[in-house]
């Protein structure tokens, strides 16, 4: 079936998915805020923050179901066969997790490895088995978020965000009253409440959506076989992982660089200020692959909201980094001292687009996932972390740049080269389906 999109449609389905990348983005600092109130804060905050990096690391392979099942899930044959995928998909990342339980796996991996304390890895231990949950119910919400995107629904997205937030914040309000659990178990337990929560109401919302995509038989069926959709899916899942990797590289950077103990302080206020922007940046891709899946009339409309969004996200970055706003944000509102505000100011203002950049990206792999084109998506983050790492190398033995300075350089650096790689297997799609210019 086609659909001719027009900006206020795409926007309609851009704003609930916006609305819910803002509403995730509160759950960290709420967690780490109860926290650290509680007894032994500092051991527990630590331990939290190892448990929640292998959480991430577990969600990573099944992070993409969403954008797979936006683009594949309207018909019966490709509704049912990606959903035996995202099970089993699913399965295998919560043994695999359940696997670095047992001692032989978990005690040199704590303690030999990440050189945590005994009494750290104690709390881990026990954070990381009430987390198990995690990775499957982050993997099906979002292939149940996928379908209700592809079916134009994205409010109930949102709706089932807000019953992940309302979970997971009385959860932890509940548990901290009791005093029943340590501070990192409180955490993990409240996040898997959470998404547990979200999981089993984007599943009801999106009752109504499944009945639809159960009804159309297809013409043509998107992915043949499940070898087909392994091919499909493997270079989607392997995306997200190398991702991850870049964020702790560089903490390692800047602990040896320039400044370090300052680049590290400043580092995460700054990464929560650029996230407020790009978090609206990184609901597009889903949008676009929804509405490119429409019809390939709608190119051109996907392309004009990018272009408006993109200058909106990175106005917006732009106006703060580049007036007394920064000053507003570092020192009233994030409490940094005067000279860490001004070793700050650079930073942000050389990542003043880059929320541009974040949408401009999405919409390149949007063009592709909806292609079937998968392989350069993988490859073009492989060449951002290998720029980012190398840049920043550099940057860190040959310069005296303050580390954070640096980072914000990488940063830049590799996500433009991964653009500009994109934009080659971008121009075959579009020559293969004419449509729009990049």
């Amino acid at each position: 079936m086609t659909r001719q999109a027009t900006l206020k449609s795409v926007y309609r389905l851009w704003w609930p998915l916006a609305l819910t990348w803002l509403m995730m983005a509160v759950e960290g600092p709420l967690l780490a805020a109860i926290i650290a109130r509680m007894p032994e804060s500092a051991t527990n905050l630590a331990a939290y923050g190892v448990t929640y990096a292998f959480g991430l690391i577990a969600e990573g392979p099944v992070i993409m179901l969403l954008s797979a099942s936006t683009r594949l899930a309207r018909s019966r044959w490709d509704y049912l066969r990606l959903r035996a995928f995202s099970v089993v998909l699913c399965g295998t990342v919560t043994l695999l997790l359940l696997l670095i339980l047992f001692p032989p796996v978990f005690t040199p991996l704590m303690t030999t490895l990440l050189g945590l304390t005994d009494d750290i890895a104690g709390h881990v231990h026990q954070a990381l088995a009430l987390l198990l949950p995690w990775p499957a119910a982050i993997g099906m919400r979002r292939f149940y978020q996928g379908v209700l995107i592809a079916h134009h629904q994205p409010g109930r997205v949102a709706v089932g965000t807000t019953f992940r937030l309302l979970a997971m914040s009385l959860t932890a309000c509940l548990l901290w009253s009791l005093g029943s659990l340590a501070g990192a178990s409180l955490g993990a337990c409240a996040l898997s409440v959470g998404v547990t929560a979200e999981a089993l109401a984007t599943r009801w919302l999106a009752r109504r959506a499944i009945a639809i995509s159960l009804k159309e038989q297809g013409v043509d069926v998107a992915m043949p076989s499940y070898s087909a959709l392994g091919r499909f899916y493997l270079p989607l899942a392997m995306t997200p992982l190398i991702g991850l990797s870049i964020h702790p590289v560089v903490t390692f950077f800047l602990g040896h660089g320039p400044r370090a103990i300052e680049s590290l302080a400043i580092m995460p206020v700054l990464y929560a200020l650029t996230f407020l922007f790009r978090a609206l940046g990184l609901s597009f891709p889903e949008v676009a692959i929804a509405t490119l899946k429409d019809g390939e009339q709608n190119r051109a409309v996907i392309a004009r909201f990018a272009r408006f969004l993109a200058l909106g996200l990175g106005g917006g970055l732009s106006l703060i980094a580049f007036t007394p706003l920064h000053t507003f944000w570092y020192a009233t509102l994030s409490g940094l001292t005067g000279e860490l505000v001004q070793l700050a100011i650079p930073p942000l203002q050389i990542m003043a687009i880059f929320p541009a950049l974040t949408v401009a990206i999405g919409y390149q792999r949007a063009l592709l996932i909806d292609a079937g084109v998968t392989l350069p998506v993988t490859l073009a983050t492989t060449i951002e972390a290998f720029g980012i790492f190398s840049i920043l190398a550099l940057l860190v033995l040959y310069s005296a740049l303050p580390g954070v300075t640096s980072a914000a350089l990488a940063y830049l650096v590799g996500r433009t080269m991964a653009m500009l790689y994109l934009c080659r297997p971008c121009a075959a799609v579009l020559r293969r389906r004419p449509g729009t210019a990049l």
